[in-house]
């Protein structure tokens, strides 16, 4: 039988199983795409994984992704200013249902 385990190190565990961190993630993800795109994308955009680096944003029109296409630079920009310590180094943008 192990001995007993730091409390922090259970809670860690806890939320590893659970998927607690992922959904903070995801929830950070999505405010900060907000505060960075506005209003619009708020609206007609979802926020997606992280991966590599790389964010994927579903959007509901093609007229709307290449707007945000022009502002792919500056959302990269706005995004680790946001969420420090994630390493956005892009935003990919793929048409879908907003639900």
């Amino acid at each position: 039988m192990p001995g007993p385990q730091r409390i922090a190190d259970v809670l860690s565990e806890l939320m590893a199983r659970r998927g607690y961190a992922r959904l903070q993630s995801a929830a950070a993800y999505d405010e900060a795409w907000c505060k960075a795109a506005g209003d619009l994308a708020r609206k007609h955009t979802r926020v997606g994984s992280l991966k590599r680096g790389t964010l994927e944003v579903v959007v509901s029109n093609s007229v709307l992704i290449q707007e945000l296409m022009f502002q792919k630079i500056a959302l990269v920009k706005t995004l680790n200013q946001l969420l420090p310590g994630q390493g956005i180094k892009d935003v990919r943008f793929r048409l879908g249902a907003i639900s």
